[in-house]
């Protein structure tokens, strides 16, 4: 048996509170991840090509007001 399919059958085995606390848990920690992984593409200049791209495209009129 994997890991994961050890994890998923531990999950299946919480009660609905310690599910609960588990989202709530999980949702922190993969907020995180995203943010250390956003801000090192950002600090590495992974997200530059993009964010010129787009503000070529909206000085070209190529966008929409949100």
């Amino acid at each position: 048996m994997s890991r994961i399919e050890q994890i998923e059958d531990q999950i299946q085995q919480l009660s609905p509170d310690e599910l609960r606390t588990l989202r709530a848990w999980f949702a922190d920690y993969d907020s995180a991840a995203w943010d250390r992984q956003f801000e090192s593409d950002v600090n590495t200049g992974k997200l530059d090509a993009p964010a010129e791209r787009a503000l070529h495209d909206h000085t070209a009129g190529r966008s929409t007001t949100l």
